[in-house]
């Protein structure tokens, strides 16, 4: 059995998450800063009258976090019933891969990436690495 993926890279890194998690693939939006907010919040986001959490994985990923004017591109996605989006280096294509080649992650990988990551895939040349989207917003 298949299961799809919209793919996007963070600094070179090739994540996916499931196309069912995402509601739309977005360009680069101008972000409202949040007085001390934690760690990884990138800002607000207005999508259509909808004010949206924007998320920088980087910081997670032990990665330096985008500065406020850096191009990126969004992963919209909803986690509980409340859209929140990701931001991400480029978004890339949706790809499927069969539900029974999925493996652990890596342990060659740093712990602050296998922490947001629920396995991967090995793909020709290169891993897919399925991004766990609550610890990824996890404050």
């Amino acid at each position: 059995m298949a299961v799809q993926y919209i793919t996007f890279t963070i600094a070179g890194g090739l994540y996916g998450i499931e196309v069912l998690q995402v509601e739309e693939t977005l360009g680069h939006h101008n972000r409202t800063p949040v007085p001390l907010a934690p760690r990884g919040v990138a800002g607000l986001v207005n999508l259509r009258g909808q004010v949206v959490t924007t998320i920088d994985v980087r910081p997670k990923l032990g990665l330096p976090a985008l500065s406020q004017d850096e191009e990126s591109m969004m992963v919209v996605i909803d986690l509980h019933g409340e859209s929140m989006s990701l931001l991400v280096d480029e978004v890339g294509e949706v790809l499927s891969v069969e539900a029974d080649a999925f493996e652990p992650a890596p342990p060659t990988l740093s712990e602050e990436v296998r922490e947001l990551v629920t396995g991967a895939y090995k793909l020709e040349g290169r891993l897919l690495l399925t991004l766990d989207v609550a610890a990824a917003v996890a404050a």
